[in-house]
């Protein structure tokens, strides 16, 4: 996987982690069959509207990477989202802390679009973000848009 090679401990980046961090963090710009398998799917009435509401146009589920750095920030967890953004030692966040930051309409349509259950969605992604987030942003800076997504699909 390039980039991403050793960011997850143990170094495996599982299809269904790599299509949640995408839908999280890129969105449509990830793939095409990605981006058009929740519309493909038959899905209930009430996921509809959670898509319209929190897909950005460019950005993914979360905002992109800034969106998702602010989500955490938001909600208490600056020092561990700081902390995978600067050049020190990554903090860990707990999963559940990271679902409420996320939010559950969110967490609920990314479980849908790999397959996971929420909980085991929420244990892998609070286990990847940190290196994932720590290798997106080499320098301490956080990058454009079209870079994560470039990251993504290579």
């Amino acid at each position: 996987m390039g980039l991403f090679d050793n960011a997850v401990p143990g170094g495996n980046i599982t299809k269904p982690l790599m299509i949640a961090l995408g839908a999280l963090l890129v969105g449509k710009m990830l793939s095409g069959r990605s981006a058009e398998a929740p519309e493909q799917s038959p899905a209930p009435a009430p996921t509809a509207p959670v898509s319209t509401e929190t897909t950005s146009a460019d950005g993914g589920l979360a905002g992109g990477l800034g969106g998702l750095l602010d989500k955490l920030r938001n909600a208490g967890h600056g020092n561990a989202a700081d902390s995978w953004v600067g050049t020190g030692q990554n903090q860990p966040i707990n999963a559940n802390d990271l679902g409420a930051a996320i939010g559950p309409q969110i967490i609920r349509e990314i479980a849908q679009r790999t397959g996971l259950d929420e909980q085991e969605l929420l244990k892998q992604l609070s286990t990847a973000l940190p290196g994932i987030v720590d290798r997106l942003t080499p320098n301490g800076q956080v990058p454009q848009q079209h870079q994560v997504a470039t990251a993504f699909n290579s």
